[in-house]
């Protein structure tokens, strides 16, 4: 966080109360501080003030700096307010409104304050229009017929970005104009109450800022189940919050003295790439947990992580590998028009049973050439992939004619439409190819292309860290002294990083010396978006991984009801989450596949995934005991799940025999030849 403590998004409404019941449509508030992210829903105006009231005061005791991004224009074009206010003072504005504005949960007197407006300025035809009302208002139209306006329809910066609404809409969709009149008095009464500077009026020289934003502008479409609204104000606050200083201060710096601007316009790309921050206790178990079961582990992983990596956009070369951003969607359909799908001989509609001969045209249809017409009743040559000219809609193949005396000669019967595409029979235009939060591979990559999408919005790799602990590890190959082994969970842990298509960075092997290990993780704090570490994640006298990450006042330490493994220390280190495993190779294998895998997918962006199992017969015997879930190395033969001999955790051969895991429940269980159990295979967690 730069600049300021906290960082407040609201998605303004100018409606009526909306119930107790979250929706869309309505107000909701994002907040963003070093403890992570809420998103409160307001149900109307006046609770959603008196909340907004309550922050400030909280975090200005707190000696905090709160900067507050509301959705709605601050200021309307050039000329209205000094012809409204008779003053140059575009804060006059929000005084002016906030001394007539009338405001309750269930009514307010915007379109009559339009309609005021309207007959002073436009002879009750403009500026403002859309009449929202079922009774009649003297001076604003229902609809904009013989409208007229003597200030102009938009802002220099709504001018620029594409996709605003005008401030004189009153009501239907998009109408920015009611959330302008029932915004300003709020900012009016914020400013006096708590000192706040109203951007970019005002030098921010306060405790709290004032700044319109346009979630619309960075924060792209709402994951599936989440409400837009609460989406984009999650977003938005997340991008401001991630800017560095320099990138805050140039967004800060704008000239629009007379009708305000849209923060962080012209500087998107830059607000989409701001890197999120996890909270401290993000990791945080309930009360009262000590054995934690492995799917309410993975339930906390999954709702309290989120995203880590920025956002960058690359050309379709560059972007095999990477995770979409944003849905991106068909430039153009796909075929563009409509084509043949074979060599042979095109013509007009189907042909009935018997003997057909068509005159032979001239012209000629080949891949790339732009199409020509056809007389009426002739037929023509055509190649594969060939868009059809107008008037051809049919084409039979060439082995199945003669051509001679100009004539081309078939028997039918012919379908009409046989042996062509129909245009966007594949792919609409606007139509989505790829998903946000979906890998990009050759399919992709090819559909994107086939639909005229050459550059393609993309996050960054995220940069996962491998560190080994332990004073009795050496490299491969370097000299082992009696009592040390060589660093086996390493080299494994940076290929299975590769294999989940992350950039698998190697942080070297600290000793069992807490200041040596801080000096890894502090210069790997620089380098990396998240650290897998393997060794020294328990409670004991070496081991310091746990011991540092709870110094620094973010640790848990998850002991989690799972075979192999158990101790699972998770943090975060100058805001880089850790992830600290067992050091036995099998377990630590085990847990990351089963933990870091899924919780290393959502932080790069490309959500959660589940590993796909498979129910298949036994081919061993066991009997579990309950309460812990199990994972048994395991192949498929001949049908039916073998497992290795041994479930010792440093039994890495059993790594290599194993093609996957055998995953027993938490539950006891005697399982017999033939029983059925759930195999998922190393593939699965790919």
């Amino acid at each position: 966080m730069t600049g300021f403590d906290v960082i407040v998004v609201v998605d303004w409404s100018g409606g009526n109360d909306r119930g107790p019941k979250p929706k869309a449509d309505a107000i909701w508030v994002g907040v963003q501080d070093k403890d992570g992210q809420t998103q409160t829903y307001q149900r109307n105006r006046l609770v959603a003030e008196v909340f907004l009231d309550a922050l400030i005061a909280d975090h200005r005791r707190k000696g905090h700096r709160v900067l507050i991004g509301f959705d709605f224009p601050f200021g309307y074009p050039q000329g209205f307010g000094q012809a409204l206010t008779g003053s140059e003072d575009p804060l006059a504005v929000l005084g002016w409104f906030e001394d007539r504005i009338e405001d309750t949960a269930k009514a307010n007197n915007r379109f009559d304050i339009a309609g005021e407006i309207n007959r002073t300025f436009g002879q009750g035809r403009g500026p403002f229009w859309a009449n929202g009302l079922d009774r009649d208002i003297d001076g604003l139209p229902r609809r904009k017929t013989d409208y007229v306006n003597p200030f102009p329809d938009r802002r220099a910066c709504e001018d620029r970005a594409k996709g605003t609404f005008t401030c004189w809409q009153m009501a239907g969709a998009g109408a920015v104009g009611s959330q302008v009149m029932m915004g300003l008095p709020v900012l009016a009464r914020l400013r006096r109450k708590h000192g706040a500077r109203v951007w970019p009026f005002e030098v921010l020289d306060t405790d709290v800022a004032l700044v319109e934003v346009w979630p619309s502008l960075t924060a792209g479409p709402a994951p599936n189940g989440m409400i837009k609204d609460q989406w984009q104000v999650k977003e938005v606050a997340r991008q401001i919050a991630g800017l560095p200083a320099a990138d805050l201060s140039q967004m800060l710096d704008v000239d629009a003295p007379v009708e305000g601007w849209i923060f962080g316009l012209g500087f998107e790309d830059r607000l989409k790439s701001a890197p999120p921050a996890l909270s401290n206790d993000c990791f945080a178990l309930p009360q009262g947990v000590h054995w934690t079961p492995v799917d309410e582990a993975l339930d906390m992983l999954k709702t309290r992580l989120s995203p880590v990596t920025g956002t960058e956009t690359v050309g379709l070369n560059d972007a095999l590998g990477r995770i979409c951003a944003a849905d991106v969607v068909a430039l153009r359909a796909n075929p563009p028009l409509p084509n043949t799908a074979v060599d042979g001989y095109g013509f007009a509609g189907g042909k009935g049973p018997g003997a057909h001969a068509l005159p032979l045209a001239e012209v000629r249809a080949a891949a790339g050439d732009a199409p020509s017409d056809l007389p009426d009743g002739h037929a023509m040559r055509v190649l594969t992939g060939a868009a059809l000219p107008t008037g051809v809609d049919t084409v039979i193949l060439q082995e199945d004619v003669t051509v001679a005396g100009g004539k081309v000669r078939f028997n039918g019967p012919v379908k009409a439409g046989a042996n062509t595409r129909k245009a966007g029979e594949d792919v609409t235009k606007d139509m989505q190819v790829c998903a946000a939060g979906s890998r990009i591979g050759p399919a992709e990559l090819a559909l994107m292309a086939a639909t005229g999408v050459a550059r393609v919005n993309v996050r960054t790799g995220l940069r996962v860290g491998v560190l080994s602990t332990g004073d009795e590890l050496v490299n491969a190959g370097e000299e082992a002294a009696a009592g040390q082994i060589f660093d086996a969970n390493r080299p494994m842990l940076l290929g299975l990083v590769d294999g989940f298509g992350h950039d698998a960075v190697d942080l070297g092997c600290s000793p069992d010396n807490r200041a040596a290990l801080r000096a890894k993780l502090d210069a790997a704090a620089g380098r990396v978006d998240v650290i897998l570490t393997s060794g020294g994640a328990s409670a004991g006298d070496e081991d310091h991984v746990s011991a540092l990450l709870r110094d620094a006042g973010a640790m848990a330490l998850w002991r989690i009801a799972i075979k192999p493994g158990r101790p699972l220390a998770l943090g975060l280190w100058q805001g880089v989450p850790v992830f600290g495993l067992p050091g036995n190779p099998v377990a630590a294998m085990v847990c990351t596949l089963v933990f870091a895998r899924p919780a290393f997918g959502l932080l790069a962006g490309a959500g959660w995934a589940t590993p796909q199992g498979f129910d298949v017969p036994a081919a061993f015997e066991k009997r579990k005991k309950a309460g812990r879930r199990e994972y048994l190395r395991a192949r498929i033969r001949e049908g039916r799940a073998e497992v290795f001999a041994s479930e010792g955790s440093g039994r890495i051969s059993g790594l290599s025999w194993a093609e996957g895991l055998v995953e027993l429940p938490e539950p006891a269980s005697d399982i017999r030849h033939g029983d059925t159990v759930r195999y998922i295979p190393f593939g699965s967690f790919q």
